[in-house]
């Protein structure tokens, strides 16, 4: 009895529907945690169960907050009448690439309406990809309620960028501009695989196992000499990268919060390896390079 795993009680009294956790004086136990490692009271181990109310898996949830992106901004690049006014479906915007636009289904667009779409959909089937073969969740669940808040952040973006970058009035940078901003996103991209890559293959399948990050053969990977979370740092950049591509505000303003909400993402993780490596690298900032 004593070598049994937590996981191996882990039960719910009530409803099926929502997991319970196991407590050991208000410590959150790992399903790995075993029974003989427990301190003792007169010979007993005392479990208490909590209940975590509706819970729904990590993959669906990415899922649906990925794929919402992928329904939500074509809408607008297609100009459907429900959201601009007829007449201004097929206006082409005046700028450097008024004599280079488009034609599809009877639509035209401006090149960097192309690019904007080319660059949203690949970052959101990249999104896709990594979670249904990438990624490997060190927690089964989350609350049911986080589905309802993180569609709505990112679809409600989806709209609001996609609005604007297709709007019949949207002015377009320069084309320097556009393409270091459009360079400058696909290093990114392939910068934040790379680590999302590199973090799967640090984890055997079908285990919670941590290992402190290291810097692989490939290049991308040189970041974890600097900041425990690149793929953070990577995916600030794309988006930063694409607001200048797009100079669109409402992409800069995506870029900002989720820059935030990263960093104190990034923060947390940053704590949790020091707290369990003792060794971990003390050079190493949390997100932003000698700064953060």
């Amino acid at each position: 009895m004593d070598q049994t795993a937590i996981g191996n009680f882990r039960f719910d009294h009530r409803n099926p529907t929502s997991p319970c956790i196991l407590f050991n004086g208000g410590k959150n136990l790992s399903d790995e945690c075993q029974l003989d490692t427990l301190p003792k009271i007169d010979g007993r181990i005392q479990l208490y169960v909590k209940d975590l109310g509706p819970q729904i898996q990590w993959k669906t949830v990415f899922l649906l907050e990925y794929i919402g992106p992928l329904i939500v901004y074509p809408m607008f690049f297609f100009r459907l009448p429900l959201i601009y006014e007829y007449q201004y479906i097929n206006q082409i915007p005046t700028s450097w690439v008024v004599s280079k636009y488009l034609s599809f289904f009877g639509y035209q667009f401006v090149v960097m309406n192309w690019l904007a779409l080319g660059c949203w959909t690949l970052h959101y089937v990249k999104r896709v990809c990594e979670t249904l073969y990438v990624h490997r969740f060190s927690h089964s669940t989350m609350p049911l309620r986080n589905l309802f808040k993180n569609c709505a952040y990112y679809w409600g973006f989806a709209a609001f960028v996609g609005f604007h970058v297709n709007h019949p009035f949207y002015t377009e940078p320069k084309a320097a501009i556009a393409l270091i901003g459009l360079v400058g996103f696909l290093l990114a991209e392939l910068g934040n695989y790379s680590i999302h890559a590199a973090l799967s293959n640090l984890r055997p399948v079908g285990s919670k196992e941590r290992k402190i990050p290291m810097p692989t053969e490939n290049p991308f990977t040189l970041l974890f000499n600097l900041v425990s979370v690149p793929n953070y740092t990577y995916e600030i950049i794309a988006w930063f990268c694409f607001s200048m591509m797009t100079q669109c505000l409402p992409a800069l303003l995506f870029t900002i919060l989720g820059a935030i909400q990263m960093t104190i993402w990034a923060c947390a993780k940053q704590k949790a390896y020091k707290r369990e490596f003792p060794h971990y690298p003390a050079e190493r900032k949390a997100i932003i390079p000698f700064l953060i």
